[in-house]
């Protein structure tokens, strides 16, 4: 069975990364938007990285401009608007494509391993999350309205799980 650790994405700065590197914490993945009427939610998600990060917890987010076109920069453009409209420091990745033929690999397992409303894999818009245990395996996933303060208490139990032997 797959699991998180057997994939790879390009960082926001165009270098290569196992995501095995997370193997062992807790992630939330989320794919974002710079030009999304949810973007305020990067203040969010940073606070839950800043809150857990010492436990063993990431939040790695994927801009997407598959909605709306709301993602349309480069990425050196998105790292600088991250930074300085929200303070973002947690891991961010290059623009990848959630849905369709061109979808990325993790994305493509993420939608299989749990689906959306009404049994839809489709991702609906940006800023869906998918919460992953320490085991590499996708716990949730939340809708683009679900705020990110809301997932404490998940995330709280995720943490609180023996970490894999």
């Amino acid at each position: 069975m797959a699991g998180l650790q057997d994939f790879s994405a390009t960082d926001i700065d165009g270098h290569p990364r196992s995501l095995g590197e997370f193997a062992g914490q807790v992630l939330l993945v989320v794919n974002v938007a710079s030009r999304c009427g949810f973007t305020p939610q990067y203040a969010g998600l940073e606070q839950l990285w800043r809150d857990h990060r010492d436990r063993g917890f990431a939040v790695l987010g994927f801009p997407c401009d598959q909605f709306g076109h709301q993602e349309p920069d480069d990425e050196a453009a998105i790292r600088g608007f991250c930074a300085l409209n929200y303070g973002v420091t947690f891991p961010m990745f290059a623009k990848v494509e959630v849905n369709g033929p061109g979808a990325h690999p993790l994305w493509q397992w993420l939608r299989q391993e749990k689906r959306g409303l009404l049994g839809t894999g489709a991702i609906k818009w940006n800023f869906t999350k998918f919460l992953l245990g320490r085991d590499g395996r996708v716990l949730a996933r939340y809708a683009p309205r679900e705020r990110p303060a809301s997932l404490a208490g998940d995330i709280e139990r995720a943490l609180a799980a023996p970490a894999p032997r």
